[in-house]
């Protein structure tokens, strides 16, 4: 399995990491840490040296509650990161947006992927990736970031989510984004109670596609905090466990804040899930 990201290819034969960098001053875990650009660099270098397969870059947070940010601010806090992050790291570099302006400047700065918890479905963002050969990963959320852990409220929480997704990618192949271009992510946290986080998570495999990489984004989360009883700065040991079950579900890329932690969980789980009967 590959992912064609503009002039990477991603191979996803083995389970990857994406490292997660927030610009940002009130991200749930790590807000404030590399809002200033240079220390925002530094940590995706470092993050490409611990291992990661691809740095994610956002500059809003979708925390539950977090406030708006205008375009020419979020532009402000990534495009710097990412024009200097492409010149210094190997990796694909990654956008976490959902506003057409920023996907595109961000790819104007040498992003070749495209993070969107709203899955390509604000107006124009089908477009702004459709010509650029970005890929782009298609996030499931139930209503808005703002108000989206009101009330969740499922029927078939995998069914749904798994339609949705389909439905998604369908979108994007008939404006012209391959399927070779494309992830999709159960959007774990976005619009779900525990119980529905925990039931994708234990159905990752029905969600998996041949040629269609799942990503998985547990890290530090809420989902782990309830489960342990501990802060977002204590969840490193819940998020790997995470992380690694994750990858023995099926999934191909892992979002992940501790990158060299997880790398190494990740790489322990493939190791295991190849040795297993009927492993690849």
């Amino acid at each position: 399995m590959k992912l064609a990201c503009r002039d990477h290819l991603l191979d996803l034969t083995e389970p990857c990491v994406m490292g997660v960098l927030n610009v940002t001053p009130d991200s749930f875990s790590d807000g404030g840490c590399y809002l200033d650009a240079a220390a925002a660099i530094e940590r995706g270098v470092a993050m490409a040296g611990e291992g990661a397969a691809i740095i994610d870059v956002g500059g809003e947070s979708t925390r539950p509650g977090a406030a708006d940010v205008g375009v020419q601010d979020e532009l402000d806090r990534v495009v710097p990161v990412i024009e200097a992050l492409v010149r210094r790291v190997r990796v694909p570099v990654s956008i976490d947006t959902s506003k057409p302006e920023v996907m595109r400047a961000a790819i104007a700065a040498g992003a070749s992927l495209v993070n969107d918890v709203k899955a390509l479905r604000t107006p124009g963002a089908l477009e702004a990736v459709a010509g650029t050969g970005a890929a782009a990963c298609l996030m499931h959320m139930q209503g808005e970031p703002r108000t989206m852990q009101a009330a969740p409220l499922y029927g078939d929480v995998v069914g749904e989510v798994q339609q949705f997704l389909a439905d998604r990618v369908r979108a994007c192949m008939a404006a012209g984004i391959g399927r070779e271009r494309l992830c999709i992510d159960p959007g774990i946290g976005f619009g779900k109670r525990p119980e529905h986080n925990l039931a994708l998570l234990a159905s990752i495999d029905r969600l998996a596609d041949p040629d269609l990489p799942v990503l998985v984004g547990v890290s530090r989360k809420s989902l782990v905090g309830i489960i342990t009883g501990r802060p977002p700065e204590g969840r490193l040991a819940g998020s790997v466990a995470f992380a690694a079950l994750a990858v023995m579900g099926g999934a191909a890329i892992v979002r992940a804040h501790d990158v060299a932690e997880t790398v190494d969980a990740v790489k322990v789980a493939s190791a295991l899930k190849r040795a297993a009967p009927g492993g690849r």
